[in-house]
Formats: C-alpha cells, structure tokens, sequence
C-alpha cells in the first residue's frame, strides 16, 4: 500500500514557508505521492474549509513539481466543468515534463452549484460535459495531430502538443463516490479516487466497479485509491473544527490509536485499495506535521507490502 498528503493549501491563513515545508517535509518521510485540491469561488454563507486562503491548485503543483525529486504529484481533484479542457491538458502535460514524469490526474464533476454559476460551468449537465472533457484531454494527450467533434468542444484538425512525458498518457484517477462516478472510472478513467467512505459504502463501490469494468470488457483491474482526514490519538490535538457540507452524506476518517488506523488500513489493503491519500488540513500546520511523521515513522512500518 502506498501513502500519500494532501497539501494543506487551504482553510487557514496562507503561510508559504509553512506550506513548502509541508512539502519538503513529506518528501523526506518518504510519501509516495503530495497532492492538491480545487475550488475556486465559495459562497461566503457555506463554511467549509475550502472557503479560505484556497492557492489556485494546478498554479501550485506546478511549484511542487519544481522542488521535489521523488513522490508522484497529483490533483485531489480538479473540478473538470471549472476550466477549459484544453488549457488544462496543455497545463498538465507541462506539468508532467517539469516533473519527469510523476504527475498523476484526479478528476471529478464537482458538486456546488453557486460556484458553477459563478464561473458560468454547466451544472445540471455537469456529468455530460465532465465526460467530454475526458474523452478531449485524452485525445490531446496521445495525438499530435486530431480533430474533434463533442457536444461542447468541435474543432477541426489540429496541432497538440506538449504530449505528456508519460505514455500513453498519465493515470486518471476519477472522484466522487456515486455509482455514476464508477461508471466514468470504468469507460474512461485508470483508477478510482473516492473521498472518505464508510468501510462499508466503500466495500460495496468497489464491488459495483468491478463489474463495470468487466462490462466494458477492460483488461486488468482499476487502481483504487482512498482520500481521507487522518488524525492520531495522542498527536493530533490541534484539529480545527468545520462544521459538515450541508446536503452530503457521512464522512469517514481515519482516526483514532496507532494500532486501530493500522488495523482500519488493513481493511482497506484486504479489499483492494492501494493508495491512501491522507488529508490533514484541518489541523494547524504543526499538527499536520506531527500526524505525518507519526504515520510514517509508528503506521506505515506495521503494514504488510
């Protein structure tokens, strides 16, 4: 099993040398992979922890990429109606090469629908035009030369590059835990990237993604990953407290002694999952940084490979 962070990138006051360490910091411990998440406009009525002090995410792994050597680098996840498709495979693939080769793409349909009608993004077609957006930046990625013809985007033959330093292509991690999310994994995605299930709910979702990746008659199996809130009995003491996103279901964490994370990490290692993304962001960066060298140095060693 593989261990990754989400940079705490948001929800306190921007502290860059803090946030930086965060990275430098990680990397040394040894994760395999740092992350960044996306929102871009919150209403100031909704408080979650998104809502402030949010670094612009693709801007930033950018910079990531530049001053680490090992870990994997990912998105957590981009919000795929937010931006054009195209701009953002151009970005991406830049980002690939600056990395050598590290970048890993989490992408999702988004769910806050004040924030697609400020940027003017189609919300009640969000899941058509996300789809779209997938099938296009794949198809930027793995042609020089293509025309294109969508719903949204229609364009005739054109020149694309940089294609990603990866071949084909970067993996794509799809978000979201509903059943149309696994079905968007299963026709265009490499993995699954869900966010903070119960065991159960996740059990179930990997069941229901497994067949629908025999349906579509996919070779292999997709990658499963897990993005959740960790913080440790006797270590993290400094969690700040954000009240639930109205209207979404029950989050899970990762919670808890040394030994009950080990043996909830052992579940997840018995079904299938093989990348854990830890997110620590609603800790102070201190305490972030205590959780991460906690999991690393007394968790991670007690896992089976």
């Amino acid at each position: 099993m593989e261990f990754g962070l989400c940079i705490p990138h948001y929800g306190k006051s921007i502290d860059i040398s803090k946030i930086l360490d965060t990275v430098r910091r990680a990397e040394d411990l040894g994760v395999d992979s740092i992350w960044v998440t996306d929102h871009l406009l919150v209403p100031r009525t909704l408080e979650i922890i998104y809502r402030d002090h949010m670094l612009e995410p693709l801007a930033l792994l950018s910079h990531v990429a530049a001053i680490t050597r090992r870990p994997k680098i990912g998105t957590s996840v981009i919000i795929l109606p937010y931006r054009n498709p195209i701009v953002v495979a151009k970005m991406l693939a830049t980002i690939d090469h600056l990395s050598g080769g590290r970048l890993i793409f989490g992408a999702a349909v988004g769910w806050m629908e004040p924030e697609f009608a400020a940027l003017g993004a189609p919300f009640a077609e969000r899941g058509a035009f996300s789809d779209e957006c997938l099938r296009l930046i794949k198809a930027l990625w793995t042609h020089d030369r293509l025309s294109f013809s969508g719903t949204y985007f229609v364009f005739p033959e054109m020149q694309a590059s940089p294609r990603p330093l990866q071949q084909p292509h970067p993996p794509i991690w799809v978000g979201g835990n509903s059943g149309r999310a696994r079905r968007r994994v299963a026709e265009l995605g490499d993995g699954w990237h869900a966010t903070s299930m119960p065991l159960e709910a996740l059990r179930a979702g990997i069941a229901h993604l497994h067949q629908l990746w025999a349906r579509q008659g996919r070779p292999g199996e997709p990658l499963l990953s897990l993005r959740i809130a960790c913080a440790i009995e006797g270590v993290s003491q400094d969690v700040l407290h954000f009240p639930p996103r109205p209207g979404r279901g029950a989050r899970d964490s990762l919670s808890g002694s040394p030994s009950a994370i080990v043996e909830r990490l052992g579940a997840y290692q018995e079904m299938g999952v093989r990348h854990v993304v830890l997110e620590t962001s609603t800790q102070s960066h201190a305490g972030s940084a205590a959780t991460l060298e906690t999991f690393m140095h007394r968790i991670k060693p007690q896992l089976r490979a």
